[in-house]
């Protein structure tokens, strides 16, 4: 199977069953994120425990790239230590803009390899990203965030 097909199946698959997708009571970290230009429009609720994420969930409206990256973000992060996560916001977001090569460098990726390919369809970037600059909005006790304006997590500088 080649990486084309493997990742449609994957964003198929996490679409129509996201993992972790609903609420979650009592959350310790929160944040909504928007993407104005595609509509993808997240929830992101956790529980951080003696600085590790016990409990994440995330619900909303989204393309199916934004709602797999989500699903597959939360599975990825459960369990972890924060500082981990964060990581590993950093190695996607580098990934997604082509500036890891999930192939021949070092990386904690994983499954979300599969998202490497979006690196070549610009237009998609920030939906399969929006997740992850959400999850890293929630762990910095930020409200909101927005993949477009001083927000943009791929505007250079940020």
């Amino acid at each position: 199977m080649d990486s084309k097909q493997l990742y449609q199946e994957v964003i198929l698959d996490h679409n129509r069953k996201p993992r972790n997708y609903g609420k979650l009571d009592a959350a310790t970290h929160s944040s909504e994120g928007l993407n104005p230009l595609c509509g993808d429009h997240i929830w992101l609720h956790l529980h951080v425990n003696d600085g590790t994420i016990s409990g994440i969930a995330f619900e909303g409206q989204s393309c199916a790239i934004c709602k797999a990256s989500a699903s597959m973000m939360t599975a990825a992060v459960k369990g972890k230590r924060v500082e981990d996560a964060e990581g590993l916001v950093g190695e996607f977001r580098s990934m997604v803009t082509g500036d890891l090569d999930v192939g021949a460098q070092p990386n904690h990726l994983g499954r979300l390899g599969v998202f490497a390919g979006v690196k070549d369809l610009p237009s998609r970037v920030k939906c399969a990203v929006l997740p992850w600059h959400t999850l890293h909005a929630a762990l910095t006790s930020q409200q909101t965030t927005s993949t477009e304006g001083d927000q943009d997590p791929l505007a250079p500088g940020t």
